[in-house]
């Protein structure tokens, strides 16, 4: 049954839409449009920013936009232009983040690396050809004039958040405090940027988009908070037993410091605290609930990055 089947059947049923269902629309909906945005043809530069997205990954930073945008009332046609900027964004930090002088690794998604199949030059302007692109997809976003604003404070925060109070200053954080050194409140406060800032500025562009109300923003920014930690447990507990073959020293993070069982315990525990604060949404919540819970099913693993 397609995916387009399956929401005409329940436009006719009286049960609302499984969020998984719903999800899967919404994912079709970011896939077409970032192959719009991307060029198909063109320089090594162009190629190499549509490599670095498509095909991608499970699309959850630009799905936790349309989820919290819709928790609000939010239309799809204002949201979608910012989901694909979160996945952009997202697309050229692992760009980024795979280049000899961050992480230094070959490969991404069971393939090379865009440093490996373009060059290290090449990939260093795709990735900021994929963060000005981006801000291009916000900036073009046709809203009604009662949203001007919100678009404006949605920008801002997706900036903030990918900046360098954000995920840039989490990774300054990753490549320079001394791995030997580290605590368990260090490696938080690494995560909570490094991860969680994209996530949270996710979460916070839907809730403005919808004009949510100041008590539902504050659930919404609780939520991504604990879930942006959450997401990187997650990825650590992926990661174990992986070493380091790239020549870099294997750096503390949640397994070293909790070990697999601890941080299996503090995953399932970020998770239902992530859930818990979006309770008075009710089924308004249901897809931001199920991509928290997501982060538990171990066969949903193959592309965490």
């Amino acid at each position: 049954m397609t995916m387009t089947t399956k929401m005409r059947e329940a436009g006719r049923s009286s049960d609302p839409m499984r969020p998984d269902t719903s999800l899967a629309l919404k994912k079709e909906a970011i896939d077409r449009e970032l192959g719009r945005l991307l060029p198909r043809r063109g320089p090594a530069v162009a190629r190499a920013m549509r490599y670095a997205v498509i095909p991608g990954g499970k699309r959850f930073r630009s799905l936790l936009v349309m989820a919290s945008g819709a928790c609000f009332g939010a239309r799809r046609s204002v949201l979608l232009p910012f989901a694909c900027a979160l996945e952009l964004i997202h697309s050229y930090s692992l760009v980024h983040d795979d280049l000899p002088a961050m992480d230094n690794d070959d490969f991404r998604r069971g393939r090379p690396s865009c440093h490996k199949a373009f060059g290290e030059g090449v990939a260093l302007l795709a990735g900021d050809g994929l963060l000005t692109l981006a801000f291009e997809s916000m900036a073009a976003a046709r809203v009604p004039a009662r949203l001007r604003a919100a678009k404006e404070a949605a920008m801002a925060a997706v900036g903030r958040c990918a900046g360098a109070e954000g995920m840039i200053g989490g990774q300054w954080l990753d490549i320079s405090l001394d791995g030997r050194k580290l605590t368990r409140r260090a490696v938080d406060a690494i995560s909570s940027k490094k991860t969680g800032s994209l996530i949270q500025g996710a979460v916070e562009a839907g809730a403005l988009l919808g004009r949510a109300g100041a008590a539902g923003r504050r659930a919404v920014l609780d939520y991504g908070r604990t879930l942006g930690l959450a997401f990187q447990v997650r990825d650590d507990i992926l990661d174990a037993g992986g070493g380091a073959d790239n020549g870099r020293p294997v750096r503390p993070d949640h397994t070293t410091l909790d070990g697999l069982a601890g941080s299996r315990a503090r995953l399932a525990r970020l998770v239902a605290e992530a859930v818990r604060s979006i309770d008075g949404f009710k089924e308004r919540g249901a897809e931001l609930r199920h991509l928290a819970l997501s982060l538990l099913d171990p066969g949903a693993g193959a592309e965490h990055a």
